[in-house]
């Protein structure tokens, strides 16, 4: 490691060792990744134990919830992106007023949200395929999970500001600190104790959203006060729209591509649901141990684009190029190895969810096939959020688009169709090889044209 390293408090993305520099920028995102998403998996836990039907209803919602988080992430990349922009050029006053833009658009945007999702909660189920027993129960969890969704909105737009400053440690903590919150209040809410009633299933929503009402006022805290990273007033009109317009352009793409994902697990599901709701419930199972064993690519995914933006500002081309092949073939070692512990431990990991033999079975036969292609999945969100990066985000939403209609829901329905549910299964590893080897070979062809570019400007 060189003295520059050691003195500065964030890399050098320039010029540092690029294995050490995206170690560095990514292990605090891994560590509050993995305490925030156990937490969500807890959350599963909890509610596994009050039955079939109510495991079967959460993992309903698992798609309808991650596009109201796919809005949140979506806002964050074009916040990210431009308040970075700002403070790389001294600009910080600009960089404070949207800050306080973004905050400000991403309430607007979640209670808008909130309003529609609470009118059309019977319409959506019905359509992915839940009976009325499980109607009724997503019922009491999602009218106050949408509520609970403008508080976890905040915090999510309030870190990517942070990680623009270059700080990737604090995102971490305040991740963290809600999960804890969320899981501590988790079995009081869901099952009760002394004058709290046991609200079942509503009760990890409550749990969920008393957590992230917390976070508001924590990020708040910080980026008003403690960093003065934001301004802490409302912001007329005429400066809302001025500090928002890059946002959008940026992270409305961003926001597509990422809600396209629950879209296509929501028509999977329903296709799911023709098997029964111990099929449905092992498949939330499933989804949850999903985003546990993709911790590793998420944070990468959030640490690589940083980094390329910064050397493809400055045409280091062949800095991105090694940092990307680098990712890639770590992402895919790792992945095999998460695939091989997976399926090892299937039966133990079955039983911890259920004791119901039908599901528990769904889920072994999930976790030996399905992760399979996690891998090749990686290299797809990988290259995604390198065409983000590249300011190319109309290319990660065919991307993601192309993946998810054209390989995921096509080749699931197929797989189902003539093969039943191991059908389906290997459905999925096929569509996340195919995809993740087109990502590939489309990002480094784009990579060797804007190489061959800058040797030619130089």
């Amino acid at each position: 490691m060189t003295s520059s390293e050691k003195t500065t408090s964030h890399p050098d993305l320039l010029n540092n060792d690029i294995a050490i520099t995206l170690r560095k920028m990514t292990l605090p995102m891994i560590l509050g990744m993995v305490v925030l998403m156990t937490f969500g998996l807890v959350d599963t836990f909890f509610i596994g134990m009050l039955g079939t039907q109510e495991l079967a209803a959460i993992s309903f919602t698992f798609p309808v919830t991650f596009t109201v988080i796919s809005l949140n992430i979506g806002l964050g990349i074009g916040t990210s992106a431009i308040i970075a922009k700002f403070l790389g050029a001294g600009q910080h006053i600009q960089a404070k007023e949207t800050a306080t833009g973004a905050l400000m658009l991403t309430m607007v945007l979640a209670i808008l949200l909130a309003i529609v999702g609470v009118m059309t909660i019977t319409p959506i189920f019905r359509l992915m395929g839940a009976d009325q027993i499980q109607l009724v129960l997503i019922h009491e969890y999602m009218l106050v999970w949408y509520a609970a969704g403008i508080f976890l909105a905040m915090p999510m737009v309030g870190n990517s500001v942070l990680r623009a400053s270059g700080d990737t440690k604090t995102p971490s903590y305040i991740m963290a600190f809600c999960g804890v919150i969320n899981v501590i209040l988790d079995p009081l809410f869901i099952f009760g104790w002394g004058p709290v009633p046991a609200f079942g299933i509503q009760g990890a929503a409550i749990a969920t959203l008393i957590a992230w009402a917390v976070g508001v006022f924590y990020i708040l805290y910080i980026l008003a006060i403690k960093r003065q990273l934001m301004e802490p007033k409302l912001l007329n009109w005429h400066q809302l729209k001025r500090s928002t317009g890059g946002i959008l352009k940026i992270g409305l793409p961003a926001s597509g591509a990422n809600m396209l994902t629950p879209i296509s697990t929501g028509i999977v599901t329903a296709i799911v649901a023709g098997y029964g709701p111990e099929a449905v419930a092992a498949w939330g199972v499933g989804g949850r141990l999903e985003s546990i064993a993709s911790i590793v690519v998420l944070s990468l995914s959030m640490s690589l684009p940083p980094f390329i933006s910064q050397n493809f500002g400055a045409n280091n081309i062949e800095r991105v190029r090694h940092a990307y092949s680098l990712c890639v073939k770590f992402v895919i070692v790792w992945q095999l190895l998460i695939f091989a512990l997976l399926a090892l431990l299937s039966g133990l990991i079955a039983n911890i969810f259920t004791d119901e033999p039908k599901v528990a079975a769904t889920i072994v036969l999930f976790l030996v096939i399905v992760p399979l292609g996690y891998g090749f999945q990686g290299v797809t969100i990988l290259t995604n959020s390198s065409f983000n990066a590249m300011h190319m985000p109309m290319s990660a939403l065919f991307l993601n688009g192309m993946r998810l209609f054209v390989f995921f829901v096509p080749f699931s329905f197929i797989g189902s169709y003539w093969f039943n549910l191991p059908g389906l299964f290997w459905a999925a590893v096929v569509a996340n090889v195919t995809v993740g080897c087109i990502a590939f070979i489309w990002f480094k062809s784009i990579l060797s044209s804007r190489f061959e570019q800058s040797v030619v400007s130089k």
